[in-house]
């Protein structure tokens, strides 16, 4: 049985009460409650203050390009397509450089897990402006407010082919823990965004601004309907942040659909070893 020393590398190096802190427990404690260890899960991290924690998660893990974690993480999917498989990001990172490679995953219904560290920011480089920023957010790249309107991730995701979106809060552990288990238990794209207080260069969006500003979803609540999702994504506009699976439903994944994936993954199929030929027949 696995526990969180085994997911634990380097001391992290986050500013003191960053939101970074709760989502790295919550990661390792969603691995250990889901029964892995290190070896049984493939982790891509992105650029940035959330990308740092590859120092600090002891996984099958890479550091990809900014931007680029996705089409790295849908790489180790295809090869492997038994394999849990991670992606841990920054907003910046997935929704800006990385945006168009977002909205691909999700129509593809990749069956991925993206933890989205959303704090309005680009916290490594000292705080220039996030895709996820409000209007008139002022920043050292926007000292008169940022012109444009912030792109809302939820129905991003829904309206783009995602089917498992969820939100939490960084401030509570407990949740962020069960929602991000509810994500890699779900079979296809699930992004889990989760609203992160930069202390160091956000004084706007901080723990206080969350507590007053977020709620859990109702019991009752009909995840499986997408207008409603929609509707309920739609909350973010007017600063009122929902917190539980906003929407999920079933579809085929990406890796359903290939053939070649049927009896075995590409891991375990016989290896092309003839690299003249290959070379010959593709230059």
């Amino acid at each position: 049985m696995s526990n969180i020393q085994d997911f634990s590398g380097y001391n992290p190096t986050w500013c003191p009460g960053c939101g970074d802190w709760g989502i790295g427990l919550a990661i390792k404690q969603a691995f250990v409650q889901l029964g892995y260890d290190p070896s049984m899960v493939g982790v891509v991290f992105g650029i940035g203050c959330s990308g740092n924690m590859n120092d600090f998660l002891n996984a099958y893990a890479i550091h990809s390009l900014h931007g680029r974690a996705l089409p790295n993480a849908i790489g180790i999917k295809l090869a492997n397509h038994k394999l849990p498989v991670i992606a841990i990001v920054g907003d910046g990172d997935c929704y800006g450089e990385g945006g168009n490679h977002f909205l691909h995953a999700c129509r593809g219904n990749h069956d991925l897990t993206v933890i989205v560290h959303d704090n309005g920011v680009y916290g490594l480089t000292t705080g220039q402006v996030a895709p996820t920023a409000t209007k008139g957010f002022k920043s050292k790249s926007t000292p008169a407010g940022i012109i444009e309107i912030p792109i809302n991730p939820l129905s991003l995701a829904i309206t783009s082919g995602a089917t498992f979106v969820a939100q939490s809060f960084a401030g509570d552990a407990n949740n962020t823990i069960a929602l991000i288990k509810a994500a890699i238990a779900h079979k296809g794209f699930s992004l889990v965004n989760i609203l992160q207080p930069c202390v160091t260069f956000n004084k706007v969006n901080t723990y206080q601004y969350y507590l007053q500003r977020t709620y859990k979803l109702a019991l009752d609540y009909n995840k499986n309907d997408l207008k409603t999702a929609v509707e309920k994504s739609l909350e973010i506009n007017a600063e009122k942040f929902p917190l539980g699976v906003i929407y999920q439903t079933e579809r085929p994944t990406f890796t359903d659909k290939l053939s070649q994936l049927n009896d075995m993954t590409l891991l375990e199929r016989e290896r092309f070893l003839d690299f003249e030929k290959l070379m010959k027949d593709f230059i």
